[in-house]
């Protein structure tokens, strides 16, 4: 069984911080980040603007925000990361903040050597490198432990054609063949960290390897994606050198589902700014624009339906605050938080769309913006029913009460059961 949830006291220094972070950044988004400097970030290279990158690092160590302070970080927890992601999610803002800080820093932080840590973490810390995380296939909510076991399928290849695989042919470098697509950041990234699998049976295992930019035999493209504002890449490789991240024995597995507990928040507090940002827009555009002579939030029906989907993002905003403030080993809270979430930021979404009317549907309107990360998102990282049937089989929903095993019928019987050795 789970281990039960407890809920951490929060200090007033902590609270006061969380206000700081909140303040300064929609106080700088306001001016750096509005709709047509989102727009021109897009087009730009790299996908997102470096030069306010660059300035959200140097203000608020945004990139370092949960790393230690001995390697340049600001050594906050979750829910300060959570605050940090709903205020750039409110303005959609494209940047290197879920590719780097959120899922490639802190498995270097967990996995590295002393060397690795000291050599990479100050200059992400410092926005100096970026990075981002390569995974073979569409396995990344299920890599990160998600939607899924991540130790109940060989999604990084395990052993057979396609993946990526890691190999030692001198018996001293490693070398890496394979492919992996939408690689978010990938093209623009100064390192990638590659989980290949390496080793035939009984030695099969995933390990995660760094790659830098530039290197022989690695080729990068930037894909066409669905929201324009969360880049993406597909990244092929041909005996690329590689580095292994740490040092074996290592707890690849173990390292990434505790990465995507964390990310899991990370994101549900994004789609929460996300659609509190697509609220905020609806409810300017009602006010102003007329209908029939009065404003259409006049209108007793469309205040109804603004009303409750502002109870819907708020409740998603209090599970996601809950979960970043509680003990939760196993994750259950930070799922049910991220499955309530994008539900909210869907439904957000459809209504901007609609209550705009014909302009909500033309390119030259950010409601589209906002449909595209919530339908986006899903992709990536859900769908909604996925996650909770996750957290469900996490909290041992279906464990038979008398013995606590799942039954041979349940929910995850028809799901691979070959494992993985770590």
């Amino acid at each position: 069984m789970p281990s039960p949830m407890r809920t951490a006291a929060v200090t007033e220094e902590q609270q006061q911080i969380r206000r700081e972070i909140r303040r300064t950044l929609r106080e700088l988004l306001a001016k750096r980040a509005g709709p047509a400097e989102v727009r021109a970030a897009v087009e730009t290279p790299e996908g997102y603007d470096s030069a306010l990158w660059t300035t959200l690092a140097g203000r608020l160590g945004l990139p370092g925000l949960t790393l230690p302070e001995a390697y340049g970080g600001a050594g906050c927890g979750p829910a300060e990361l959570a605050v940090a992601c709903e205020e750039t999610g409110r303005a959609l803002v494209p940047s290197p903040l879920l590719a780097t800080g959120v899922l490639a820093a802190p498995l270097i932080a967990a996995l590295g050597t002393e060397r690795q840590r000291a050599a990479l973490l100050p200059r992400i810390a410092d926005s100096t490198l970026t990075c981002a995380l390569a995974l073979p296939g569409d396995s990344l909510a299920l890599a990160l432990g998600i939607t899924g076991d991540n130790t109940a399928a060989p999604w990084s290849g395990g052993g057979r054609s396609g993946g990526i695989q890691a190999t030692r042919p001198d018996g001293e470098h490693w070398s890496l063949y394979g492919e992996a697509g939408h690689v978010l950041d990938g093209h623009s990234a100064g390192l990638l960290l590659v989980a290949a699998h390496t080793g035939g049976f009984p030695r099969s295992r995933t390990l995660l390897f760094l790659v830098r930019a530039g290197a022989e035999g690695l080729t990068r493209r930037r894909e066409p994606t669905l929201d324009l504002t969360r880049s993406q890449a597909g990244v092929r490789l041909r005996d690329v050198e590689a580095e292994l991240l740490g040092e074996e024995p290592v707890d690849t597995l173990g390292a990434l589902a505790a990465t995507g507990r964390a990310a899991a928040l990370a994101l549900a507090a994004e789609a929460v700014g996300a659609a509190r940002g697509a609220l905020d827009r609806t409810v300017e555009h009602v006010t102003t624009r007329e209908q029939f002579g009065r404003p259409l939030g006049s209108f007793q029906a469309l205040k109804h339906r603004l009303a409750d989907l502002l109870v819907r993002i708020e409740s998603a905003r209090s599970l996601t605050v809950r979960a970043a403030d509680e003990a939760d080993p196993d994750g259950v809270a930070a799922l049910l938080a991220l499955a309530q979430a994008l539900d909210a930021q869907r439904a957000a979404a459809a209504e901007t769309v609609q209550l705009h009317g014909g302009i909500g549907i033309t390119w030259e309107h950010d409601a589209h913006l906002y449909f595209k990360r919530a339908a986006a998102d899903e992709l990536l990282f859900g769908p909604a029913v996925r996650l909770r049937a996750r957290a469900a089989e996490r909290g041992g929903l279906f464990d038979d009460p008398a013995t606590g095993e799942r039954p041979s019928g349940g929910p995850a019987a028809a799901r691979p059961s070959g494992r993985e050795v770590g």
